[in-house]
């Protein structure tokens, strides 16, 4: 017993480093931890059981330098809540995966829904492996599977790209709910080399997928780090907010910030004067507990806010136009991350809270090349589907059909409210005199004072004190008990089953 115990544990000693020592070692030169470095920074100390340690790649002659076939895969604890962990290992033929790669992937992701437990993916590799895919046996085996393409969001999945990510990597990064790169490494379909073999065309890593592209044009990654550790406590961060599967509420955190605690800061935060810009964090920032929250791509999209935090202890989402970034204005880029984010909070039963200030769509050539009417339009199916609870404050104007975006009335609110000063209007008398009498205008003799009588006569009443004279709105809310109306509200909206919505959002395609 003693000889073959001992047999063990020198076959697991072996596997622990991979692809060798001096492969390690080269990582460490370049500046990057290993796969087994990254879980110890993931999770708890010793809470890491490893599966699948002693299997290796099937190829004739691979056996003694494949070990684990290029991932990790255990179970673990993060920050005291069980999760599924997977970690690839570029020291087994550059990461990439074989089939033995892939069938413990199937397995613990399998697994990970079977009992609800959620998936931290730390990743990078150059995706599919030869020869174990070529031929009609290989790539047969080696499809996408079938698990993560229906996986429904039943439990979160939370990706780090640490390293350059190429294929599936990049597959499992735009399929989950959260994922981070590490500024300087790419996340592509294929690496340099592959595109120019295959097309000719020479591209620089950096520019086939670096962050820069993806903060700001593709938004297919969420947040973004200058080291692995910031990466991966940002995914630490990002699921202190999620519950552990779609059967529970996200968790609540005890906080001493008092649920009615009076904003009287808003008074100079936010400017009456409605051409005046000021920084919607500002405010979400005093509203939310402890001021702490987690904003969701924070450069895609930025005229539109999307941030995690709590109220009371509860988890909500919190969606706010940005005067800051054309006046609050959205954009084709906004509208698919307010679709995408509203996903996210319906699927794990996170209320929703909107803030709006905004003059309208952002409309020119450019929005319609990108299907601007497509985009606004399924931003309200979206909405229109959700069924967690949902908040609405007017804080300073809502115009047009972004007041419907941004949950007004007929939308499937709770509760829509407005501040005092705020306007509602299909749009500003301005804009619609121009559009309705400029021709009258430009032709007349006296064009300002034309103007001038033209704009008293189209006195509509944009006040929010007309619409709730005729109960279109809930209230008019003292701005200073803005906290105070979110956390009464969310617990009267959230009293028959907590937050848990019907979760009919859950089947939308991740980067739709």
């Amino acid at each position: 017993m003693e000889k073959v115990i001992n047999e063990l544990l020198e076959k697991r000693e072996n596997a622990k480093f991979g692809g060798g020592k001096e492969k390690i070692a080269r990582l460490h030169e370049e500046g990057f931890y290993s796969a087994r470095e990254r879980i110890n920074m993931l999770v708890d100390p010793d809470s890491f059981l490893e599966l699948g340690m002693l299997a290796h790649s099937d190829q004739v002659g691979s056996e003694n330098k494949s070990a684990g076939d290029g991932i990790i895969v255990g179970l673990a604890k993060v920050d005291g809540r069980p999760a599924v962990v997977q970690a690839i290992d570029k020291t087994v033929f550059g990461g990439t995966a074989g089939i033995i790669h892939a069938r413990k992937t199937e397995s613990i992701h399998a697994f990970a829904l079977k009992r609800g437990l959620p998936i931290f993916h730390l990743t990078e590799g150059g995706g599919l492996r030869m020869p174990d895919g070529m031929g009609s046996d290989g790539i047969s085996q080696m499809l996408f599977p079938e698990e993560l393409l229906l996986h429904r969001r039943e439990v979160p999945m939370i990706t780090g790209i640490l390293g350059d990510s190429f294929g599936d990597p990049a597959w499992v990064a735009v399929s989950s709910d959260f994922a981070t790169q590490r500024k300087g490494v790419s996340m592509a379909v294929v690496g340099p080399r592959i595109l120019e073999v295959a097309t000719g065309e020479k591209a620089a890593v950096e520019d086939l997928g670096g962050w820069k592209l993806h903060a700001n044009t593709t938004g297919q990654i969420d947040h973004f780090g200058e080291t692995e550790e910031e990466c991966i406590q940002e995914m630490k961060r990002f699921f202190s907010y999620m519950p552990l599967n779609a059967t529970e509420e996200p968790p609540f955190k005890a906080t001493e910030d008092d649920p009615f605690r009076r904003l009287d800061e808003v008074v100079d935060i936010v400017p009456t004067r409605r051409a005046q810009v000021y920084d919607m964090k500002k405010l979400i920032k005093i509203i939310v507990d402890d001021g702490q929250y987690l904003e969701i791509k924070p450069t895609f999209g930025a005229a539109l806010i999307t941030v995690l935090a709590r109220i009371n202890g509860r988890v909500v989402g919190i969606i706010a136009n940005q005067p800051m970034k054309y006046a609050g204005s959205a954009g084709p880029q906004e509208c698919e991350k307010a679709t995408e984010f509203i996903c996210l909070c319906d699927s794990h039963h996170i209320p929703l809270i909107f803030l709006h200030d905004n003059p309208g769509f952002r409309v020119s050539r450019d929005a319609e090349k990108y299907k601007m009417p497509t985009k606004i339009l399924i931003w309200n199916q979206a909405l229109a589907q959700s069924t967690v609870p949902k908040i609405s404050i007017v804080i300073r104007k809502s115009i047009g059909a972004a007041f419907a975006n941004m949950c007004g009335p007929t939308m499937g609110a709770d509760f829509v409210v407005a501040w005092p000063g705020a306007e509602i209007n299909f749009t500003g008398p301005d804009v619609g005199i121009n559009v309705v009498y400029g021709r009258k205008i430009e032709q007349s003799a006296n064009p300002e004072e034309e103007r001038a009588e033209l704009l008293k006569s189209w006195g509509f009443d944009s006040s929010p004190y007309k619409a709730a004279a005729k109960y279109l709105l809930e209230d008019i809310i003292d701005p200073r008990d803005t906290r105070k109306f979110l956390a009464q509200t969310l617990e009267y909206a959230c009293t028959k089953k907590g937050s848990k919505s019907e979760r009919r959002l859950a089947n939308w395609p991740t980067q739709f």
